[in-house]
């Protein structure tokens, strides 16, 4: 079998650029392996997950994803965060019929720095007309306990994932349903914007191309014109949403119906669609799989686990 083309590798990997670009806020803690040449960036590649080990290199075949970015924001309803490191590591199994579907690392697909709600708690609520929540405020200026975090999480699996989209501008590439976790002493522990029933939908966009380049190497890393293992790298581009809903908030405070409504009337929540937006800045995308899968069947997935621990040190 011949292997998968540039385009199908290139709306592959932009998808899942826009993946982890609106997964930005998210958090995950995994120990990581040091590895060689043009493996480097894959440390949690799950190539032991048996969705990839079964890849046969023919109807199915394994690749590996990783997209990091510095920089974002995020805007719901009239509070905007500004996200920090980001770094989003996937499996990706590839289908003959077109699909693929998405494997996870063991320990979280994503690892992000904190994102702190500017203003914090006391920015997020106050003032207020409410009468406990008046005493919160007053509590709160210039206290160790207004500072609040905001993680995003995944409520559910990706879909409506399109490959074309991928290497497209201003078309959506995939949907995934996300919950935002505000995290602060006096909000406790079940404080989120949207649910698992309700969830936040985003919808990215490629709003410019990102630069294409692509290299040979080794199963070990080595770099080699004539290498078994190829990689394409997208950089540069940048990705965003507009079009999603967001939900209030819910389950904030032991007395969670007073605080839910003075966060939602302080942040404009519920937000309708058009009101709301996702950005993430030069986006560093990375794919990596073998050169010809074919040859490899019906072992692709052994072989690629293979490579990769080969390029640990």
């Amino acid at each position: 079998m011949s292997p998968l083309s540039s385009r199908t590798r290139l709306a592959t990997v932009s998808a899942l650029t826009a993946l982890g670009a609106f997964a930005s806020l998210g958090t995950a803690t995994a120990a990581e392996p040091a590895l060689n040449g043009e493996w480097a960036p894959f440390t949690r590649c799950p190539v032991d997950a048996p969705a990839m080990l079964a890849a046969d290199g023919l109807a199915r075949t394994p690749q590996c994803v990783v997209s990091t970015s510095t920089s974002g924001t995020i805007k719901l309803g009239n509070t905007t965060v500004v996200t920090g490191k980001t770094n989003l590591q996937i499996g990706i199994v590839q289908n003959a019929d077109g699909t693929s579907s998405v494997v996870a690392p063991p320990g979280g697909v994503l690892i992000a720095e904190p994102a702190t709600v500017p203003g914090g708690l006391f920015g997020l609520m106050c003032p207020s007309a409410i009468p406990v929540i008046t005493g919160i405020c007053e509590s709160l200026e210039n206290s160790s306990l207004n500072k609040i975090t905001a993680t995003m999480e995944s409520v559910g699996a990706p879909y409506d994932f399109n490959q074309t989209a991928g290497i497209l501008t201003d078309m959506p590439i995939v949907a995934l349903p996300v919950r935002i976790h505000l995290e602060n002493p006096l909000l406790g522990s079940k404080c989120y914007i949207g649910t698992a029933a309700n969830p936040i939908v985003l919808r990215p966009e490629n709003r410019d191309y990102p630069a294409f380049d692509m290299s040979f190497f080794q199963g070990n890393g080595t770099v080699d014109p004539a290498g078994e293992m190829s990689r394409i790298n997208l950089t540069g581009s940048t990705q965003n949403d507009s079009t999603f809903a967001v939900p209030g908030a819910t389950g904030c405070g032991l007395n969670v119906g007073l605080i839910n409504l003075a966060v939602n009337a302080k942040t404009g929540l519920p937000s309708a669609s058009g009101k709301n937006s996702v950005t993430l800045d030069n986006t560093q995308t990375y794919l990596t799989g073998l050169n010809a899968p074919g040859t490899a069947a019906p072992r692709a997935g052994e072989v690629l686990a293979q490579h990769w621990h080969s390029a640990t040190r």
